[in-house]
């Protein structure tokens, strides 16, 4: 336990920013699992948001952030790839006259 007056507010700070540092982690990892499962681009922009504001904080790593974002970037490439083919296998060639 701390003994002076400043190693005890010290921890009392150290306390409310581990709180407001693990409700940070927690949101981003219930935004990551539900831009997996839904593969919603809105959902996938607030995660990879989600992701940068963890970043920025310290609370992640940075390379971490990055994997991140790479995986749900993957998902909505894979997503818009099929729904290109469909438009791309629909036209069909014209009869010149």
């Amino acid at each position: 336990m701390p003994v002076t007056k400043t190693a005890k507010r010290a921890l009392r700070g150290s306390k409310n920013k581990t709180e407001v540092n693990r409700l940070l982690v927690k949101r981003l990892e219930i935004a990551v699992r539900l831009a997996k499962k839904s593969k919603n681009s809105q959902k996938i922009l607030a995660a990879v948001s989600l992701a940068d504001r963890a970043a920025k904080k310290n609370v992640i790593h940075k390379n971490k952030a990055a994997r991140i974002k790479s995986q749900l970037s993957k998902l909505i490439s894979v997503k818009a790839s099929p729904k290109e083919a469909k438009k791309v296998s629909k036209k069909t060639p014209t009869k010149k006259k």
